[in-house]
């Protein structure tokens, strides 16, 4: 019963009051940081600041309290905002509100159902090129609040607002320019030289006070939307459409699983950071709870966070009550000073998404992307295009039905008819561990079959003993038939974790197509060139070597040799 509980519940067994206090900090620190960007999100969505507001406080309690990891602060996201500012303008509010809670749902069933694991069958150059997409949208909807461009309507579509912002680009103001410009400056040097502070929060004070102490003439929240109502969030039952419930499913999908996506990655990331362990399904039951919960109150689609959650985490939160603190704090500011929301500028609210849009683009996988096959690079390339110049929703649809093409591919290539000579007998003497002797400092896995999406969590079966098993670790790959771009990432990943619990990683035998893959992707910066073998034989004399260096006390780290 103890796997279906949240981890709020969970965590009140040994609850302490200095916990109670790191998490206090941590959730008054990342709700101020979420303050800006809840409005921004919800404004480049088309809909009024405070639907993002609400959306932080009521569906980020929700997420904190209901979900499957420790750390994860829930509200509204950059990855949402397409797929919102499309189903507002093509449904209007009410649809968009619909369309929540049928994702709700969806999220609901995949969590209650155990499916929450389900998400890992989408391979990466499909999550990267939507997340790529993404980004250049919502960075193409800030061109004109940063350069506060006189534009009656911006098109919904990409390419036509592109051409309409170049074409209107001599409307450009100076002095929202300038303040957006300055916002940048701030969140930059911040991230930068001071870290520890959030740099949004400093651009959003300066703005808002410059606006307020020049009286400075130019668009604000207050003038484009009338300020920030002041007070508790309303409960207000939507008006449900019958006849939208069909054209809705589509999109309501596409949310429930992006929902997922962004929620299990960031969970993903909390772990890491925290060094705690998410429960999927769980986590799932706690976003779909958020999502039919948000719209009731007039918020907008909810997931987790990375950047408000990397920054919960850095800020000293142990559990979730960090992040119902951090909803809470929402809460207070709109009950108290929602009048001063009327003065924040919309170029500095520009300023500010533009560095979340690049944050969130994952540009550093782009090439590593590059260095996999010409199939995975189209998958990727296709669903990035398609996201940019078509729809999300059909950009994931191509992707995965590359991606199995792909899949089905490297399957088929796997399957080989040869002869049996002599020659074939001899050399796999050097593979077999029979009349091999293994020393008590090797702990020896191997991998057996395709290692591709879908198949990477079983590393974690490693990981979990990492702290009982000996100094050096030796993984097989001999009957590895085929790896992918996710299997590669989720190779450097692994061997990170080893050379972070301080034990080495020998990688050896791997067949032709593998060895081939992990060469062009360059895992041997992760690992060190002479940690690659080509058989169990040279392995185990490289292990051999490493134990006697240090047992001398002049061991070197490969991984430090190679890439320091």
């Amino acid at each position: 019963m103890s796997n279906w509980l949240p981890k709020s519940v969970l965590c009140l067994r040994s609850y302490t009051r200095r916990t109670f206090v790191a998490d206090l900090v941590a959730g008054i620190t990342v709700g101020l940081v979420a303050l800006p960007l809840a409005m921004a999100f919800a404004i480049a969505s088309g809909v009024p600041p405070q639907t993002g507001l609400y959306c932080a406080i009521v569906a980020g309690f929700a997420i904190s309290a209901f979900g499957g990891s420790s750390t994860q602060i829930g509200g509204p996201t950059g990855a949402f905002v397409v797929v919102v500012f499309g189903i507002v303008a093509k449904y209007g509010i009410d649809g968009l509100f619909m369309c929540t809670m049928m994702g709700g749902v969806l999220l609901l069933i995949l969590g209650a159902t155990g499916l929450g694991t389900s998400v890992k069958f989408i391979p990466r150059p499909v999550v990267v090129g939507f997340t790529n997409g993404i980004a250049v949208i919502i960075a193409s909807t800030q061109i004109k609040d940063f350069f506060g461009l006189e534009v009656d309507k911006v098109p919904g579509d990409f390419a036509s607002r592109i051409l309409t912002l170049a074409h209107n680009f001599s409307t450009l103001s100076p002095l929202e320019t300038s303040l957006a410009v300055s916002a940048l400056i701030v969140i930059v040097l911040f991230m930068v030289f001071v870290k520890r502070v959030p740099g949004y929060i400093v651009a959003l004070f300066l703005g808002t006070a410059a606006v307020i102490i020049f009286k400075l003439p130019v668009v604000t929240i207050g003038t484009r939307f009338g300020g920030i109502p002041s007070g508790f969030p309303t409960l207000k039952i939507p008006q449900f459409h019958s006849d939208l419930l069909r054209p809705l499913l589509s999109p309501a999908i596409t949310v429930a699983m992006l929902g997922a996506i962004e929620s299990l990655m960031s969970a993903v990331v909390s772990d890491r950071m925290s060094g705690d362990k998410h429960n999927p399904n769980v986590e799932l039951v706690g976003q779909g709870i958020a999502n039919i919960i948000s719209p009731l109150f007039g918020g907008l689609p909810a997931t987790g966070a990375i950047a408000r959650t990397a920054t919960s985490i850095r800020s000293g939160a142990k559990t979730p009550v960090a992040g119902i603190i951090h909803s809470l704090t929402l809460l207070v500011i709109i009950l108290f000073a929602a009048p001063l929301a009327r003065f924040i500028p919309l170029s500095v609210l520009a300023a500010i998404l533009l560095v979340v849009s690049y944050n969130m683009g994952e540009w550093q996988e782009i090439p590593e992307l590059l260095k996999l096959s010409r199939f995975e690079i189209g998958t990727w390339l296709v669903t990035f295009l398609l996201t940019v110049f078509a729809d999300l929703t059909v950009a994931v649809e191509a992707g995965m039905i590359l991606a199995a093409l792909v899949y089905i591919r490297k399957v088929t290539q796997t399957t080989t008819v040869s002869e049996v000579t002599a020659e074939y007998i001899r050399e796999g003497h050097t593979h077999i561990l029979q009349h091999k002797e293994i020393p008590s400092y090797v702990s020896i896995f191997r991998i057996h079959g395709p290692f591709l999406f879908g198949a990477t969590d079983k590393l974690d079966a490693i990981v979990s003993r990492l702290n009982e098993i000996p100094p050096i670790v030796i993984l097989r790959l001999r009957n590895m038939t085929a790896i992918d771009s996710t299997g590669l990432q989720a190779l450097e990943k692994f061997a990170d974790q080893v050379h972070q619990s301080g034990r080495k990683l020998i990688l050896c035998g791997a067949p032709e197509q593998p060895a081939r893959r992990i060469r062009e992707a360059g895992l041997h910066g992760h690992l060190g060139f002479e940690n690659i073998c080509s058989n169990i034989a040279d392995a185990l004399h490289r292990a051999k070597s490493m134990h006697g260096n240090e047992g001398a006390g002049n061991l070197v780290e490969s991984r430090g040799t190679r890439s320091g």
